[in-house]
């Protein structure tokens, strides 16, 4: 986990440990020219300060910093172990296998830098009002395993936070506040962003806070970063350091067009490389978190790699572009409009694919239901598809026993979905069922049975286990005294195992 996190460029998640960050800023001006004569040698050079106009973005800053606010997080021991474990469960699995989810990262949404205190009793963050009645939409990251959420305004009110909805896929979270005409950031475009353009970064960076910095964009469409699974960033110089996570980028307009949410450091501070979520993903999963409480996203169903110089050769493609199709799920809306292994995906909804994370983007922004057209290459030949695009299935759901050993004889223990790519890397065949083990707490009676992480239980007293939700109904029924028997398969090889009180 160490290597991946350092391969990854050495990206520090600017996370909610001290404060909150912003971009803010200040314009050059130009001096106007005197007006000195023979007779009036002391006259001063420029007119006195107070007569000059206010220069910069003054007037953007006064209106957007009262809406950006600091948001300070209490963890009990419950948020810290839960944390821990995902943490240590993502070690593991990869230490057997690897990850599987390929180039787009981790479902789990960003990492902890491995010089983070694990078991930190509160942190702090920023967040942005966008609505009047106390919507506020930060970083995942900022309130993922709190207890307990203060929101203080920068007039000096607090709130409790209550967290609506978080979508750990872009680093995105909801929380609300009970209050009434709050001040608030209208949502900008950031698709109508440009290189160089003036952007303002505000938040509260070292607990500091309604701090303002400016920059430029730097960069857009920044993908493959490894710090969430979804990622179309905006680059920025401008000013962002630990703490800023969940802050303000808005345009010299002072409308929002993304959140603060990474870094590229490799001393945790400043370098000059920022990242925020642009408005244009962040505005659909708040939307989505405000009406459902979670977020639906748009489901082809086949595991898409870069065609690579090399590839093309092999497949008659005249040109890189596109996206190959690696695995076709079963079942899924790409299996059923007859998408095959091999296929070179070339167009969607009637424009060019450039590579898989373009793919990816517009497939999970496309409305569920959604009749689509895709185009191929296959074999020499190019062929349009019709697809009727589904939901995204939760595949990444972890389901974590109550913690204490008096509970029953399996607390302690995490599992996840076993999914057709997860299987194909342990090196089961796609009929394989049952759920991966992704952590054991250690001195657990689970733990002492045996069991470890990588293992796939497919049966708990004789009953089949096919799913997450079959393993919570079975061990729900456990006794605490109850002797349990697995059955596991680890590494190909089936194998018994006696949990006992």
């Amino acid at each position: 986990m160490r290597r991946l996190l350092h391969h990854k460029l050495g990206i520090i998640l600017s996370l909610a440990v001290i404060g909150a960050v912003a971009l803010a800023g200040a314009s050059l001006t130009s001096s106007p020219a005197s007006g000195s004569t023979a007779h009036t040698v002391a006259s001063p050079a420029m007119p006195p300060a107070t007569q000059l106009p206010v220069p910069g973005f003054t007037e953007v800053a006064k209106a957007v910093t009262p809406a950006v606010v600091n948001i300070t997080t209490s963890m009990g021991d419950r948020g810290h172990e839960a944390r821990g474990q995902r943490d240590r469960g993502r070690e593991r699995m990869e230490e057997f296998f690897g990850s599987p989810w390929g180039p787009f990262g981790s479902p789990w949404g960003p990492r902890m830098p491995q010089d983070q205190p694990e078991h930190r009793r509160g942190g702090m963050g920023s967040g942005v009002i966008v609505s009047p009645d106390g919507h506020i939409i930060t970083n995942n990251h900022v309130i993922d395993g709190a207890r307990e959420l203060t929101v203080t305004l920068p007039d000096k009110r607090e709130f409790k936070g209550k967290v609506i909805g978080a979508d750990p896929k872009t680093d995105l979270a909801l929380i609300k506040v009970e209050a009434k005409d709050l001040p608030y950031v209208a949502w900008g475009d950031s698709s109508k962003l440009q290189v160089a353009e003036y952007v303002l970064a505000v938040g509260n960076p070292f607990g500091l806070n309604s701090t303002v910095t400016l920059g430029i964009v730097s960069a857009l469409g920044r993908g493959r970063m490894g710090i969430t699974q979804y990622e179309d960033f905006i680059q920025t110089d401008a000013a962002i350091n630990p703490g800023n996570s969940g802050g303000a980028l808005v345009n010299a307009r002072g409308e929002l067009v993304g959140i603060n949410t990474a870094i590229f450091s490799q001393t945790g501070g400043y370098q000059g490389v920022g990242f925020a979520v642009p408005a244009s993903m962040a505005q659909p999963v708040y939307d989505s978190l405000v009406k459902t409480g979670k977020v639906a996203r748009g489901y082809l169903g086949v595991g898409i790699q870069e065609v690579t110089q090399d590839l093309a050769k092999s497949f008659g493609l005249k040109q890189t572009q596109g996206a190959l199709v690696s695995d076709v799920n079963e079942d899924s809306p790409a299996e059923q409009a007859g998408i095959k292994q091999g296929d070179v995906i070339i167009g969607y909804q009637g424009s060019p694919v450039d590579d898989p994370v373009a793919l990816q983007r517009r497939v999970t922004r496309t409305p569920i239901g959604t009749k689509a057209t895709v185009k191929v290459a296959r074999d020499g030949h190019e062929m349009d598809l019709a697809v009727t695009i589904g939901e995204q299935p939760d595949g990444t759901k972890i389901a974590m026993a109550e913690q204490g050993s008096s509970d029953h004889p399996l607390a302690g223990v995490a599992v996840q979905e076993l999914d057709r790519q997860t299987a194909r890397e342990l090196g089961f065949t796609k009929k394989s069922q049952g759920v991966v083990v992704m952590d054991v707490e250690p001195d657990s009676l689970a733990s002492q049975a045996g069991l470890t992480a990588g293992d796939v239980i497919r049966e708990i007293n004789r009953q089949p286990v096919k799913s997450v939700k079959d393993y919570e109904r079975i061990t729900s029924s456990l006794k605490r005294d109850q002797q349990v028997l697995l059955l596991i398969n680890r590494r190909g090889a089936s194998l018994f195992l006696t949990v006992k009180v």
